[in-house]
């Protein structure tokens, strides 16, 4: 028998490694092998779906560093919180860049054991970068928009190799192309390699923002989990807590997850509550879920944990940046709300989101600039909105409009679509037949 663990360390969202951790050959395996080939590595899927967990698993602490994005990043923002990550002080210089822009002194403060800085020490980098006996002797003036000064500063305070860039799609859109101009000079200019975690479905999303990234990355998609993989968390869990979960409730709630993962784990950990299972039990306990429907519980999952924040993106989203004549983002909704579960899944083609808009709204056709602007705005709309992880991305590349939230889709299959349109003031449009 395992030794005693909590239920919360089996099923559940957890900051830690779960108990349950199941490889993905094609995943983890692919990964794996990509730490070695020195290329940028971009991992990505809908929310949820083990991606940071995957990155946690992977690399040991030591390997990295690690960074998370925000909203309100620049690229230069973004070095700075890259320099920051490995122990150095960052402030504002005097000093202008050729380009106009402020300059940024940076110095390092050794704080116990940490990459370059010894113990108690304070390293300063000059600014011709001469070295005495292995410090520096002053401050060092960077441009925070200048790759080749990042580079030099992060050698200098012996950064690891790995740089992991977490939550990469809260970056402005801006600072996302800025930031892959720079990752080509980081691949042929240093030994470092970044790591990039993102939500969204597009598999060479950096790709596009820069063509010149094309043979110089590797990306991993940890979205897909097969009915075989979320059975393996089901039988580790069971193990763990010395429990047998009933073989058909187990069978449909594989079946009826909608291959989410977190949806999953919160069932189990939902049917192990109401059977009184907080911790590992010393006697056996089978047929944990017999009474219970699987399908019902899924719904039940979604409805109590996530029914407020999917009707408060709704609205939010709906209500756009501002107030605006055409209210693309209103609009926007209509083919969402009125789109298939299957359709839903695959995604919605530009045409077809054009379309169903140009159907019903007053001032159609509407101009195709103005749709493309809002749907390349989506995700930092709902950034901008608090609106988090995001439940909407437009894939460029595809020109397709992605849910990146399961739990949404699981969370509208039950909604009275009516009664949604109805609240956003949308014409009760006939939904599209599934597919």
């Amino acid at each position: 028998m395992s030794p005693s663990t909590h239920l919360d360390e089996v099923f559940g969202v957890t900051r830690d490694i779960p108990g349950t951790y199941t490889e993905r050959a094609r995943v983890d395996g692919e990964l794996i092998e990509s730490l070695t080939r020195d290329k940028h590595i971009v991992i990505y899927g809908s929310s949820k779906q083990g991606k940071t967990i995957l990155r946690k698993w992977t690399l040991q602490p030591e390997d990295y560093t690690l960074v998370t994005c925000t909203n309100r990043m620049t690229l230069a923002k973004l070095n700075e919180a890259i320099l920051k990550s490995v122990n150095y002080v960052v402030t504002q210089s005097q000093s202008r860049t050729t380009a106009g822009s402020t300059k940024i002194t940076v110095k390092g403060e050794g704080k116990g054991k940490f990459f370059g800085w010894s113990a108690g020490a304070s390293a300063e980098a000059a600014g011709d970068r001469s070295r005495s006996q292995g410090e520096t002797t002053s401050p060092m003036e960077l441009d925070p928009e200048d790759v080749n000064d990042i580079i030099d500063a992060l050698r200098q305070a012996r950064c690891p190799k790995f740089i992991v860039l977490e939550d990469f799609h809260y970056l402005p859109e801006e600072t996302q192309r800025d930031f892959a101009v720079t990752l080509k000079a980081f691949h042929e200019s240093s030994e470092y390699v970044f790591m990039i975690v993102g939500v969204w479905l597009e598999e060479n999303r950096l790709v596009h923002h820069n063509g010149d990234l094309t043979g110089r990355g590797t990306t991993i998609t940890a979205d897909t989990w097969t009915e075989t993989e979320l059975d393996q968390v089901i039988g580790k869990g069971e193990q763990m807590l010395n429990i047998e979960f009933d073989p058909t409730f187990r069978a449909d709630l594989v079946r009826g997850c909608f291959a989410s993962v977190w949806i999953l784990q919160e069932a189990c950990r939902q049917v192990c509550q109401e059977a009184g299972i907080y911790s590992t039990v010393d006697d056996r306990f089978t047929g944990v879920g017999a009474k219970t429907d699987a399908r019902a519980l899924v719904r039940r999952v979604v409805e109590v944990t996530q029914s407020a924040r999917y009707m408060s993106f709704l609205t939010g989203f709906s209500a756009g940046f501002t107030e605006t004549d055409l209210e693309m983002y209103r609009w926007l909704m209509l083919p969402v709300l009125t789109a298939s579960p299957d359709a839903l899944e695959r995604g919605l083609r530009y045409s077809e989101i054009r379309q169903k808009i140009d159907l019903h709204h007053p001032e159609r056709p509407v101009h195709s600039m103005n749709l493309t602007k809002a749907l390349r705005n989506a995700a930092g709309l709902q950034v901008k909105k608090g609106i988090t992880p995001v439940i909407l991305d437009f894939n460029q590349a595809e020109n397709r409009l992605d849910v990146v939230d399961r739990g949404f889709l699981v969370w509208l299959r039950y909604q009275d679509r009516s009664h949604l349109l109805e609240v956003l003031s949308l014409p009760a449009a006939a939904p599209t037949a599934a597919s």
